[in-house]
């Protein structure tokens, strides 16, 4: 029988092991970086819809599934996030496809100051000073980037955004993780296989392009999408979310490595006064949810 340390020790590594498998899944990627991005997005839908209602009918989820789908609100909610979910992936795989690993590590480390700007403007959420001090200094940041570079960082902001914007919208969707990625990808997966089926008649999908084993890459697009969540969602709801908050940087350390030492991508005085910038933002946000907390 697991003692209460046993437990905590196990979700922790649940939560860990999430994070560890999300940072590495830009290797996953370049392994379909034959393929246009968003034939690669249309596949990861339709895959992750199948492999979730798969995991569904082994959880024995299909009443909660119903209870899901015959709700006329949580539908629209899950609709909505499932398009800003899909913006998120598809920027994603085209950012890693186009050597901007690093880009998109640092949309993850923008994610959480995004959050404070969008609770400030959409939830009218009052912010104290070292949150406007981790906005204000991460802004300078992408300012000294943009001016070193003669360009915005928009794959970053992009992919920040819209999993901030997928966060506000699932923020009280009270729902099981397995259910509500099914649900999302549902609603998405006749576009994806219209598309699908436009690019193959074209020569443009993966008939054209893989031969034998390789197409098993594409079921593993849904596979790879849902086990880290599944994963996640077993251990986070029995953890801290400050510390959950914590672990979540394991995940753009990682993507940042892989895009630095793995695949060569540059990372000069500019990108690093950027990132530094960012990182003292995001240090000020995680002091300032401490202070919050011991108030």
């Amino acid at each position: 029988m697991d003692t209460s340390k046993e437990k905590d020790r196990k979700s922790i590594t649940q939560v860990f092991g999430a994070y560890v498998l999300w940072g590495v899944l830009p290797i996953f990627w370049k392994m379909l970086a034959q393929l246009n991005s968003f034939y690669v997005l249309a596949s990861r839908i339709v895959w992750s819809a199948i492999f979730c209602m798969i995991l569904i009918i082994i959880t024995k989820k299909t009443d909660e599934l119903k209870q899901v789908l015959g709700s006329k609100q949580l539908r629209k909610t899950l609709m909505c996030s499932g398009i800003a979910v899909a913006v998120n992936w598809g920027v994603y795989i085209y950012a890693v496809n186009g050597n901007h690993i690093v880009d998109a590590s640092l949309a993850y480390y923008l994610n959480p100051l995004i959050v404070i700007a969008l609770g400030f403007f959409i939830f009218k959420e009052k912010l104290v000073i070292r949150q406007w001090m981790a906005i204000g200094i991460a802004a300078l940041g992408i300012i000294i980037a943009v001016i070193a570079y003669g360009e915005f960082p928009i794959f970053a902001i992009v992919i920040g955004s819209s999993f901030a914007i997928y966060g506000a919208i699932k923020k009280n969707v009270k729902c099981d993780g397995l259910i509500s990625t099914f649900v999302e990808a549902l609603f998405l997966s006749p576009v994806a296989l219209i598309y699908i089926i436009y690019a193959e008649i074209g020569q443009a999908g993966a008939l054209g392009v893989f031969e034998g084993l390789q197409f098993g890459l594409l079921p593993m697009a849904g596979i790879v999408t849902s086990i880290p969540l599944l994963i996640f969602s077993m251990g986070v709801s029995k953890i801290s979310m400050s510390l959950a908050g914590m672990l979540m940087y394991i995940n753009p350390t990682l993507q940042l490595l892989i895009g630095v030492l793995l695949y060569h991508e540059t990372f000069d005085i500019a990108k690093g006064i950027m990132f530094v910038c960012v990182w003292i933002g995001v240090f000020l946000f995680i002091s300032s949810k401490k202070s919050d907390t011991n108030t």
